[in-house]
């Protein structure tokens, strides 16, 4: 059964985990990275990454907030145009895997030459309604803070029972995170995951939608 926190997170959804980025965060206060290589989990999946077209570019490694054996991963197109098309589930291109902890691989074959690695700091607890104030890197439970509020975003996710997971919002990057004339991948905007919640465990995390101003 989940515990107390999470039933608070995921459930009722009062509470949520509140991630920030950093650049001289140690492994120790780490909860993961964006930017930079990709897990070496991926130094020979190429194949699945790259499925098919378009080819991927790594974006952030988080270790999943219920399961501390695992991580969340997540890639995209490296053509902005492709995900910009494909950008509600069922067809969102954004890739989101969950695979086990890894470190950060020696290869750059996925890096994205547009982002300068931070750390991802451990979670904080946080209410809720006070985090639609805050500024984050990630949000994790509680309710999604929205760009545009439209209902057909959620049409699909919600015929699939997938609830919402987390989110990665660009309001919280510093400014350390883009190469100079780098534009935000999401247009100064926020991605977010859902996932299928069961009563034991979240299973198969997918990027639902993402969206800008």
């Amino acid at each position: 059964m989940p515990n107390e926190n999470q039933m608070n997170i995921l459930v009722e959804r009062t509470d949520c985990i509140l991630y920030y980025a950093g650049s001289d965060l140690s492994n120790e206060h780490s909860a993961g990275w964006i930017g930079g290589n990709a897990p070496e989990f991926f130094d020979d999946q190429e194949d699945l990454i790259h499925e098919g077209n378009p080819k991927y570019v790594f974006y952030l490694s988080l270790v999943h907030p219920f399961k501390p054996e695992s991580m969340i991963s997540v890639f995209i197109p490296e053509d902005y145009e492709e995900y910009l098309e494909n950008n509600i589930y069922p067809n969102c291109s954004i890739k989101v895997i969950e695979h086990p902890i890894s470190t950060e691989s020696v290869k750059d074959m996925f890096t994205n030459s547009g982002l300068i690695k931070h750390a991802i700091s451990n979670g904080e607890l946080s209410h809720d309604e006070k985090s639609m104030d805050q500024s984050f890197l990630i949000k994790v439970g509680g309710n999604p803070r929205l760009i545009q509020n439209e209902d057909y975003y959620f049409t699909k996710l919600k015929e699939e029972s997938l609830s919402f997971l987390f989110q990665v919002d660009e309001d919280g990057y510093p400014e350390t995170l883009l190469q100079e004339d780098y534009n935000y991948p999401f247009g100064f905007g926020s991605l977010y995951i859902f996932a299928k919640m069961g009563t034991t465990e979240i299973q198969h995390p997918v990027a639902g939608f993402w969206q800008f101003s």
